[in-house]
């Protein structure tokens, strides 16, 4: 779903400019500073995501572990810094915390609908076809919330104290969001069919 800046007035070449400190464009003017050498890609989705499907020349720079510092060292001074995600929101985020950037000649852009946003265009992306079309957080919650289904249905009719497993799985939750890390995510992330292959293709 694409995220517009609220009162951000959008010009000919498809950018807008808001009162949050970065700017917003157009997959198509992005696919254009690309070829023109003045901007670079930055993809904040997670490694699973940009390994199943990314735009070509795309720097992974995932959201969870999102670092300003390491995008700006690998812009020119003067050259836009775009970030891109699925359908925009992630990438806002990201152009909130390099807003900072500014002040060094560094232009941050967020990519209006993401990577859906630019397929929607019928621009190319890299797809790799052996990579597990679920994405990791997708599967986490799928893991979760068939942990606590099975616990409380256990605890209701075989025995109270199963309620245990719905609470390991909540305090799982709880130490993901205090943390900003999460075991379960890791360990998938590790498993054969979240693994990139070979044979990727243009689409």
């Amino acid at each position: 779903m694409p995220t517009m800046t609220s009162g951000a007035e959008v010009s000919s070449l498809g950018t807008s400019a808001g009162s949050n400190g970065y700017q917003e464009a157009t997959p198509g003017q992005v696919q254009q500073w690309l070829r023109d050498g003045t901007a670079i890609l930055i993809d904040v989705r997670e490694p699973d995501e940009h390994a199943r499907e990314h735009i070509s020349g795309s720097q992974l720079m995932p959201l969870t572990r999102f670092d300003p510092k390491q995008a700006a060292l690998l812009a020119k001074p003067g050259q836009k810094i775009v970030m891109h995600c699925k359908g925009g929101r992630r990438s806002a985020d990201a152009a909130r915390l390099s807003v900072s950037l500014a002040s060094s000649g560094f232009t941050i852009v967020s990519m209006i609908g993401g990577i859906e946003g630019w397929k929607k265009e019928h621009l190319l992306v890299e797809v790799n076809r052996k990579v597990f079309g679920i994405s990791v957080m997708r599967q986490v919650q799928l893991v979760i919330g068939t942990g606590v289904l099975i616990g409380s249905a256990l605890a209701w009719f075989v025995d109270p104290m199963f309620v245990g497993i719905a609470a390991f799985f909540g305090a799982g939750l709880v130490f993901a969001g205090a943390s900003g890390t999460c075991a379960l995510a890791t360990l998938l992330g590790m498993m054969p069919w979240n693994k990139a292959g070979a044979g990727g293709c243009m689409t």
